[in-house]
């Protein structure tokens, strides 16, 4: 009982537009699954390695309702609801605020809500090896994947093969894991970076799944980020108090809105990764969703009512009115009873910009 995960699941995913919205973002959605939406799955995943009663959610105020009605056996109070959003670094030191009153030691392991994870027993092994590691010393873990391919649409981390530790996960010695020094952290390279990168053999993707002890964390935040730790700090002893929400919003009205990447791991000395293969993506498009998913024998995907005729490497998803697609090859369509997107293939990281011009142009009802 001594392990906590914490769930980020505020983001608004505007690259799903217009299945995903602003009411109801892409974690919420059935997105690469019939049966659970994406944060049912993250927390299936956690299940025998942490107790539901020590997962934490934190999420933005407006979707506390989605959450209950989702996970209905994660405690209410383990609902933790920013007033609004302000990256992952105050999210994640909201939710150590939090982890603090039960163990300050505690073991905690971060994780988006948004992502897909195949070979969940690989995965839970790894996470466990990463959990015995800071127990053991400190710092901070972060998941690295082993590229299969020169993505550009994931950054990357680099270790050093030089400073490595066997780990194994509690109570398991006949399974073990590297852990390895980190060297630097790599924003989204071009094509051409992210190919040398892959023949390098030393740079994995960058999950956004990390692991640390609270005490560990709450000292780099006060070491890094002493702005969002004098907040957090001020609110610690007022975390039940029924003004609570009118604080943590004035406390969130004064930091910055930072990364965890950028405000902690790219400046501490003590962070590591374990070398991971588990199968993994962070559903980032729709064109991953087209990947991922099984097609027909002319590379067609289609969920919903839909007639192709003559077309090829198409994906068609529609939740009510039967969509036709005569002659067509290597376009994304989805269609919604809010919107309607016609995409090619390669350029749905773009669609956020139809989200944007929406905004701009005050349709907030389609958003």
């Amino acid at each position: 009982m001594n392990d906590y995960a914490i769930i980020m699941a505020g983001g608004i995913g505007t690259r799903f537009w217009p299945k995903g919205r602003v009411k109801l973002p892409k974690q919420f959605l059935k997105i690469g699954s019939d049966s659970d939406t994406m944060i049912q799955k993250t927390v299936k995943r956690l299940e025998g390695m942490i107790h539901h009663t020590n997962i934490f959610i934190v999420t933005n105020i407006n979707y506390k309702a989605l959450v209950k009605k989702q996970l209905p056996h994660i405690p209410e109070e383990n609902i933790i609801c920013e007033p609004f959003g302000k990256n992952t670094a105050p999210c994640i030191a909201l939710s150590c605020l939090y982890i603090k009153q039960f163990n300050p030691e505690a073991g905690v392991f971060v994780i988006p809500s948004d992502h897909i994870v195949n070979n969940v027993d690989d995965f839970q092994n790894v996470v466990k090896s990463g959990l015995s590691f800071v127990k053991e010393n400190g710092g901070i873990v972060t998941l690295g994947i082993s590229p299969t391919k020169p993505e550009t649409g994931y950054g990357y981390i680099q270790f050093d093969s030089d400073v490595s530790t066997e780990v194994s996960p509690a109570g398991n010695s006949e399974y073990s894991d590297t852990v390895y020094k980190v060297k630097t952290f790599a924003e989204k390279p071009t094509l051409e970076v992210a190919k040398a990168f892959l023949e390098s053999g030393d740079f994995l993707w960058n999950s956004g799944m990390f692991i640390f002890r609270i005490d560990t964390m709450m000292e780099e935040f006060k070491n890094n980020l002493p702005e969002i730790n004098a907040e957090m700090l001020s609110l610690e002893e007022k975390l039940y108090d029924k003004e609570f929400s009118k604080l943590l919003e004035e406390a969130y009205s004064q930091i910055k809105g930072i990364s965890i990447d950028y405000g902690i791991m790219e400046k501490s000395s003590q962070v590591y990764t374990i070398r991971s293969f588990f199968d993994w993506s962070d559903v980032g498009s729709w064109d991953e969703i087209y990947n991922m998913k099984q097609k027909d024998e002319n590379g067609n995907l289609s969920q919903g009512m839909s007639v192709l005729i003559n077309s090829k490497n198409c994906m068609v998803l529609n939740d009510q009115r039967i969509t036709a697609v005569v002659g067509c090859e290597d376009l994304l369509i989805i269609d919604t009873d809010n919107g309607l997107l016609v995409c090619k293939r390669g350029d749905s990281q773009n669609v956020k910009e139809v989200v944007d011009y929406l905004r701009r142009k005050g349709l907030d009802q389609y958003l």
